[in-house]
């Protein structure tokens, strides 16, 4: 049966082989014609460096982007390597066609570490743009390029939406290669795998799947695999364009693809079966599959004794529940059901809200909308000023909507208990998402009652518990239970009694700590 899918696929596909099958444009064995080639599809911009030279009687050019390349690499190897040191070799009096001597550049005379030969234009540009040295040979129809590539970046530092008390303090940079280097140091395994493409015609953004072979599932890395390969875009600017791109449910509010800038929690997901997926000019990973009670834990939770990480879940859940509901059962209870409240406290709510000219649901839509503008200002203005802002411009505004008789004090602690709850989540997109469906709970609890808000929360229960994640439920290990996997989720067990990994996600080698060797020691020094 031919669907949506499939004929998005076909046309992926079509537009695929449409740009396979242009005419490759291949490397000339005139020095000169490659030269001007590369001048003229390059337009000649102001960073491109070529520098022409001699070899015995053979002419040679190296060409390179001003920037892109390490200068000591481009040094050595134009000043030091041809220039200089070739004529201090014996080898070089062997050298009697330009055959020879290309072939002697390409495996003696360059002390480079990693050199290839190209033969068409189309490959040679991506490596020069990369960042790599082009070396032309007057004569031969091939170039070689020298893997030089050395940019400016951004140093390893502490990460700025991820911190913790203690912990490792490193977090990944826009270099894939460094970042993949941070997982390879946390992990000495040969069975670590990093298998890269190329995703955007334009961009052609290096993208590398990461996975330990024998741990992962077989057929989570099968699918990641075939999702990549099916993105078809002109550009990769951030790791966020592939999370869109590849994740389950797009319409949904609740994300499906973790994402973290920290190197310990991609090791230790990756040592739990999970995959990741490290982009250039990205400081965030993506791990799949991103389950509901991955979003809820922080990286900090396993440094900690699990008496305190226990006790701190369990108030984030508590706090999670507080954020997505209180507005709306708020709104509920003032509206339609003031019976449930101490005659006390609706007497106070009462006295509060007297004088003040809107409703309840508009005067907490008003506080909600009105914190939610200075959140947003906090991040957009300089961070020097913009936390101070959020908190003193929410006094302010508060103290003063209070005074004006515009809405009442009792809804203003209501927005920002809300608010702070909010905060305690870990991970930035399932905030969101609870900010989000706040709103609706809102609008439930002002038309519906305590009715609408429980029905609300039994089809979110519902929809939660439906989707996916790379085959994986959302809910999981809740929904469908799994006792192993209720060690490691609302409340930590002692790390030694997390032995297993979790089911749905690693089919294979599913132990991580015999259970024979749980800590025992109760012994000390006499």
């Amino acid at each position: 049966m031919l669907t949506l899918k499939n004929i998005k696929d076909l046309f992926s596909n079509y537009k695929k082989n449409n740009e396979n099958n242009k005419p490759k444009v291949h490397i000339k064995n005139t020095l000169q014609a490659n030269i001007d080639l590369l001048r003229q599809e390059l337009d000649n911009p102001s960073d491109l460096v070529i520098r022409e030279f001699n070899i015995k009687d053979y002419r040679c050019a190296i060409c390179l982007i001003d920037g892109l390349t390490k200068g000591d690499y481009a040094h050595d190897l134009l000043l030091k390597n041809l220039l200089v040191d070739i004529w201090t070799t014996d080898k070089i009096r062997e050298i009697h066609s330009v055959d020879e001597l290309f072939s002697a550049l390409q495996n003696q005379f360059i002390a480079l570490l990693d050199i290839s030969v190209v033969s068409e234009f189309d490959e040679l540009f991506l490596n020069l743009l990369s960042g790599d040295c082009v070396l032309f040979v007057d004569g031969i129809a091939r170039a070689i390029t020298i893997e030089t590539k050395g940019w400016v970046d951004r140093g390893i530092i502490e990460s700025s939406s991820q911190t913790l008390v203690r912990g490792p303090k490193d977090s990944f940079n826009e270099t894939l290669r460094t970042n993949t280097m941070l997982i390879r140091r946390r992990i000495k395994d040969k069975r670590l795998r990093v298998e890269s493409r190329q995703i955007g015609r334009i961009s052609k953004t290096e993208v590398a799947v990461m996975y330990i072979e024998g741990i992962a599932n077989d057929k989570i890395v099968k699918e990641v695999h075939e999702r990549l390969d099916r993105i078809d875009i002109d550009g990769i600017i951030d790791s966020s364009y592939i999370e869109q791109m590849i994740q389950d449910h797009p319409y949904s509010l609740f994300p499906t693809v973790h994402n973290t800038e920290r190197p310990d929690t991609v090791a230790s997901s990756l040592m739990c079966g999970y995959v990741a997926i490290v982009v250039d000019n990205s400081p965030f990973v993506l791990i799949v599959p991103g389950l509901f009670i991955t979003f809820t834990q922080a990286a900090e939770d396993y440094y900690h004794n699990f008496y305190f990480i226990t006790f701190i879940r369990l108030i984030r859940f508590f706090s999670l529940l507080l954020a997505l509901l209180t507005p709306g059962i708020y709104i509920a209870v003032t509206t339609f059901h003031q019976e449930m409240l101490p005659t006390s406290l609706l007497i106070s709510i009462s006295n509060q809200r007297e004088g003040v000219p809107f409703p309840v649901f508009i005067e907490a839509l008003l506080m909600e909308l009105t914190f939610e503008i200075l959140r947003e200002a906090g991040i957009r203005m300089p961070r020097a000023i913009g936390s101070a802002m959020s908190i003193v411009g929410a006094l302010i505004l508060g103290e003063a909507a209070v005074n004006a008789g515009i809405v009442s004090s009792f809804t203003v602690i209501i927005v920002s208990l809300t608010a702070i709850c909010s905060l305690i989540i870990p991970s930035y997109h399932i905030s969101i998402s609870i900010r989000v469906t706040r709103f609706i709970f809102m609008i439930l609890g002002a038309v519906f009652g305590l009715f609408g808000v429980i029905s609300g929360l039994v089809v979110l229960g519902l929809f939660l518990c439906s989707i996916r994640s790379f085959g994986v439920p959302y809910m999981y290990p809740f929904a469908p239970l799994n006792y192993e996997g209720l060690k490691d989720s609302i409340i930590r067990f002692p790390l030694w009694k997390i032995n297993l990994r979790p089911t749905l996600i690693s089919e294979h080698d599913r132990v991580r700590e015999s259970s024979d060797k749980k800590s025992n020691n109760t012994g000390g020094i006499a």
